[in-house]
């Protein structure tokens, strides 16, 4: 049984029973509170929510069914055992109150040991509910909350966030070689392991904060009021706390050591989910970068911003609008088209994301390789509708959107790219490479004239050799599509079982390197000799041999010109060049 009083509220419209009620309730150690009729039941309970109701079946205003049933749709924290009292005896008043809610039925005349006997058998009903609802919510070896429930409160947590604009700031935490401690001492160690950082995390938080088990080894803690800087400081008390401590496994024979990641709360995060994942980047990073560290997120996208110097390389978005920098859609996808129609679309392209655009070209979401990628298992994963997988939080810019706000924020957020659009209609796209492409080209194309342009001494060549010529970065490509095709040989020669693995993979690093060659030979402007060089002549071998594995005819695939983006054409090209 519960240590706390419990708390009752009787409802009945006869105030000799509700006196009588109350004393008896009281008597017995119940903390008792009073109502008239129904509407005044509604109100106490919406105020002070018991743990048990005693209702009378006949009350004005609202009755004891009607608020038996107004109680079963609200969401209450806990559980509210109810008794309804009546002086009805049939068997069709009783079906009545438990079909409305009940949960026991007590008829008049009260007697007094019924009703404590009732009320009892209600209490522990109320703490089985109690146990199970903490097995639920709560992981059994560590005591934490679980996943389901970690976002449960995080999601009260980001609600107040946004709402008061305050900080919060997510913790991921990895014990590392957890693997290795459990091969190495077995589970039973493990377990400990995991239940001493459990202990660790708890001790070391404050009453407001959230901790989880996420997974595994893995643990996650929200902080409110908390920006990314204290809670790197924060974390970095726990991860000392765990290296210097010897005795936090007492089998272990030496300290445990644990991976960080850190992320705030941005404007542009959209939920607990997002800032969790954010923390998740961050501590990847701190993974593969020597564990036992603290990584946090705003770390990885970290960028000076753009200069104030007018002569400084920021200052050549002046003036620019996006529509000046964009890289034009060529071709939208449409909301009803299939997954299987995207992914051409990406091999065809070369893009890694997408628009989708509704029936009437307005932009609904983007669809990406990644979003593919994760559906690739399903059975007919192909004709699955775009609508049903696309993401719907799209981010986009007007057009005449200054170029530089949305440099700023690229620098910011780890988002590759953003759409633009012309009254809700996507018209283009800037990539963190579409930006680096167009101020190299600006370098290139006006040294001097509005930059304070590198000279050859300030940036030296890489290994002391000067960049290579478009010609020459063909002629590389081509001996490596010849090594390529030589290895493929080599594999379908070696290969005594099922050739497609083999095939296909060969395949793709050849059709990635056709695609760089003969982008490469549109840069080059160069007009092709009469005679074939040794280079023409691979392309030629390898479009056939493509052609063979893939199953298409050799003049498709030497029109796979034809499938290149007209962002790769050269100014002023024509649509027949195309």
């Amino acid at each position: 049984m519960s240590v706390k009083p419990t708390h009752i509220l009787i409802a009945d419209d006869d105030p000799a029973l509700l006196r009588l009620l109350r004393k008896w309730m009281e008597s017995s150690g119940f903390v008792v509170q009073c109502a008239a009729d129904g509407r005044q039941a509604v109100a106490a309970i919406e105020a002070n929510c018991p743990q048990i109701l005693i209702a009378d079946r006949d009350m004005p205003h609202m009755d004891g069914i009607e608020l038996c049933r107004w109680l079963r749709k609200q969401k209450q924290h806990g559980y509210v055992y109810t008794i309804v009292v009546t002086s009805h005896t049939s068997s069709d008043t009783m079906v009545e109150a438990f079909e409305a809610g009940a949960d026991d039925f007590l008829k008049k005349p009260v007697d007094k040991a019924e009703l404590v006997a009732r009320v009892q058998s209600g209490l522990r009903v109320l703490e089985l509910e109690k146990k199970l609802n903490v097995l639920a919510k709560t992981d059994s070896l560590t005591g934490l909350a679980t996943r389901r429930t970690f976002f449960e409160l995080a999601e009260r947590e980001w609600s107040r966030a946004c709402r008061h604009h305050i900080p919060l700031s997510a913790v991921m935490i990895d014990i590392d070689f957890f693997k290795r401690i459990n091969d190495t001492y077995g589970h039973r160690v493990g377990d400990q392991a995991l239940r001493a950082v459990a202990k660790v995390l708890q001790d070391s938080c404050r009453g407001s904060d959230v901790i989880g088990r996420y997974g595994g080894e893995e643990f996650c803690i929200l902080l409110p009021e908390t920006d990314e800087s204290h809670a790197i400081t924060w974390a970095e008390r726990v991860r000392e706390r765990l290296s210097r401590n010897t005795d936090v496994v007492a089998r272990l024979g030496t300290s445990l050591t644990a991976s960080f990641g850190v992320a705030q709360r941005l404007a542009d995060t959209a939920d607990p989910d997002a800032l969790v994942d954010l923390a998740d980047q961050a501590l990847l990073v701190a993974k593969r970068s020597g564990r036992d560290r603290i990584v946090g997120f705003q770390s990885l996208a970290a960028s000076t911003g753009v200069q104030s110097n007018p002569r400084a390389p920021g200052a050549i978005f002046d003036g620019l609008t996006a529509r000046q920098v964009m890289t034009t859609i060529i071709a939208g996808l449409n909301e009803d088209g299939n997954v299987g129609r995207a992914a051409r679309y990406f091999l065809r392209f070369r893009f890694n994301s997408a628009p989708v655009v509704d029936r009437d070209g307005k932009l609904v979401g983007i669809l990406s390789e990644r979003d593919v990628m994760a559906i690739m298992m399903w059975p007919k994963w192909w004709t699955t509708k775009i609508k049903d997988v696309m993401k719907r939080n799209v981010v986009c810019y007007e057009e005449t959107t200054p170029v530089v706000s949305i440099y700023e924020f690229l620098c910011r957020v780890s988002l590759r790219g953003v759409i633009v659009v012309k009254q809700g209609r996507p018209v283009g796209m800037i990539s963190r490479g579409s930006l680096l492409r167009w101020f190299t080209n600006l370098l290139a194309a006006t040294p001097g004239a509005r930059l304070e342009v590198p000279t050859s001494e300030q940036i030296p060549e890489e290994d002391g050799l000067p960049s290579p010529e478009p010609r020459e970065s063909a002629a590389m490509i081509a001996r490596a599509l010849a090594r390529e095709v030589a290895e493929l040989e080599s594999r379908i020669e070696r290969e005594s079982n099922d050739l497609v693995p083999a095939v296909v993979s060969g395949v793709s690093r050849i059709e990635e390197l056709l695609n760089d060659l003969l982008a490469f030979s549109r840069d080059a402007s160069v007009p092709r000799p009469s005679g074939t060089t040794a280079a023409s002549q691979l392309t030629e071998r390898t479009v056939g041999t493509l052609a063979n594995l893939l199953g298409i005819s050799h003049g498709d695939a030497n029109d796979a010109s034809h499938t290149l983006p007209a962002m790769w054409l050269p100014p002023g090209s024509s649509e027949q060049d195309r």
